[in-house]
């Protein structure tokens, strides 16, 4: 039997630029947009608050 996991690699798009790069669901950190420095993903603990557009998942 296969445990699931609950956190991903998402990838996301700027709602400032359009800019789209990949992220971690649980991220520790802030990141920030490679092109305009936007606020992408802010910690909170465990799971990361999504401040861009999700676009898809990586499995």
């Amino acid at each position: 039997m296969t445990e699931k996991r609950r956190s991903k690699f998402l990838v996301v798009r700027c709602n400032e630029c359009g800019n789209e790069q990949v992220v971690f669901s649980h991220a520790s950190t802030t990141i920030r947009c490679h092109v305009c420095s936007n606020t992408i993903s802010v910690p909170r603990g465990g799971k990361a608050e999504i401040k861009a557009t999700v676009v898809g998942v990586l499995e």
